[in-house]
């Protein structure tokens, strides 16, 4: 098996799955990981919440994979124009796209497009110190709807409920803070077509929103409804179990005086986002009823609630790369197994896809690990068939972006921006203070 050099589009979970995968497979193999921000580990760092410090120990994990010999980072370059698909192939053997979703979904409904209608991917962006966004946030509706039946549903609503002193103990950047200290949210309400059985929160997520001693949940009965389907799920599936459980739970206790409620509406579809003078008044929503094999229906019933803004959390969406394939309908690149497909459904050699601009933004951690050995298996396959680069030396593509005036990042630098967010938070009693500014972040790294 010859030496082969690989370069990775995305320095999220997928890519440096994919790159750990590969090195351990081929010992041959060296992977430049290419990443847009200056800063490596994607949507663990800029798409979970700052309240939420556990789901980031998997960052322990890919900063391992990072400091391998055979593994080199390479930030703040833009796929598109610091590096463009012909670039790669002059000093790679191979290519494999990770670029994740970050995009929303869209939701089809009338009135999503008055101004207090917010995706929920922009707005954790904004709350997870993304550089590439405003810093500022607009709150000022002290009630909201969240749709979505995901663990993101459930971010965004936490996060919207919590006093912002609460978060004092988390990384959260200074302008998150000073947002969410004048948020003025005081009731929260989720909405979700189907019932306990078929909601996608995980029983940690919905545990963990009455954690804070200022907010209460409260679980609407109408909506508590379990199908035969349901019923299935509920036996075979501990976390179906958990969920249906926790719920139940939160039904059943009293109402509360603390001053902020997270409201779950079960078996309500969101059928409008309702206007006057152009600014969002109410969520019109609609009963449903279930079908008898797990899908719904609307019944004709509806419901308006009192909201002054609305946050939808029905999905990420992965966006199109330059001169790369895309289907734009589901959001991903079109490929077998990995191998990414032309217009007529040929391998476009030597390169690939993983992760969820692969397969569509679901599953988690341990689905984009097998979805990774499946895109490495296949490039370890077509090993033969690689053209060898024009220019296959390490220094090749740095002098590339060196002479195109690219202030790339390394992991050296990365080491030098994560040990500066710590002293940050140090200062304070905190584990660490994210900065947000892109330049300020390329400042620290590379002096």
């Amino acid at each position: 098996m010859r030496d082969i050099r690989v370069a990775i589009v995305g320095a999220g979970p997928a890519g440096i799955y994919a790159a750990d995968i590969l090195t351990k497979e081929h010992p041959g193999a060296r992977v430049d990981v290419i990443e847009r921000l200056p800063a490596p580990y994607g949507l663990v760092r800029y798409g979970v919440a700052p309240d939420h410090p556990r789901i980031k120990e998997i960052i322990k994990a890919l900063k391992r994979v990072l400091n391998q010999d055979s593994i080199r980072f390479i930030g703040n370059v833009d796929f598109g124009t610091d590096l463009k698909l012909d670039d790669l192939r002059r000093y790679y053997d191979a290519v494999i796209f990770a670029t994740g979703a970050m995009a929303d979904r869209e939701l089809d409904i009338p009135g999503m497009n008055l101004p207090q209608s917010y995706g929920a991917a922009d707005f954790v962006s904004w709350y997870a110190g993304h550089p590439d966004v405003a810093r500022e946030w607009p709150l000022d509706a002290e009630e909201v709807a969240v749709l979505g039946a995901g663990n993101v549903a459930l971010d965004v609503a936490r996060m919207l409920a919590k006093p912002a002193d609460e978060q004092l103990v988390t990384e959260v950047s200074d302008n998150v803070y000073q947002g969410l200290k004048n948020n003025p949210a005081k009731t929260i309400h989720v909405f979700a077509r189907r019932g306990p059985a078929h909601i996608k929160f995980s029983p940690m997520e919905l545990r963990e929103l009455s954690h804070s001693p200022s907010v209460e949940v409260v679980v609407n009965e109408e909506g508590f409804e379990i199908d035969e389907a349901g019923e299935k799920a509920i036996q075979s599936h501990k976390a179906t179990k958990l969920v249906a459980d926790i719920l139940l739970k939160y039904m059943d206790a009293p109402v509360g005086e603390k001053p902020h409620k997270i409201v779950i509406h079960m078996m309500q579809n969101p059928v409008e986002v309702v206007g006057e003078d152009g600014r969002v008044v109410a969520l019109r929503s609609e009963k449903t009823e279930y079908n008898g094999d797990g899908t719904v229906s609307g019944t004709g019933e509806f419901t308006d609630t009192p909201v002054q803004a609305v946050y939808r959390a029905v999905g990420y969406l992965s966006e199109a790369l330059p001169d790369v394939p895309f289907d734009s309908e589901n959001g991903v690149i079109p490929n077998a197994g990995g191998r990414v497909l032309d217009l007529n459904g040929d391998h476009i050699d030597g390169t690939y896809v993983t992760g969820w601009v692969k397969r569509g933004p679901v599953g988690l951690i341990g689905h984009t690990k097998s979805d990774a050995k499946e895109t490495i298996d296949n490039l370890l396959q077509d090993l033969d068939k690689l053209t060898p680069p024009e220019h296959g030396t390490t220094a090749a593509v740095l002098e590339h972006l060196s002479g195109k005036g690219v202030e790339f990042t390394t992991i050296e630098g990365w080491e030098k921006l994560d040990n500066h967010e710590r002293s940050l938070g140090e200062a304070q009693g905190r584990e660490r203070i994210k900065v947000v500014p892109r330049d300020e972040m390329i400042q620290i790294s590379n002096h």
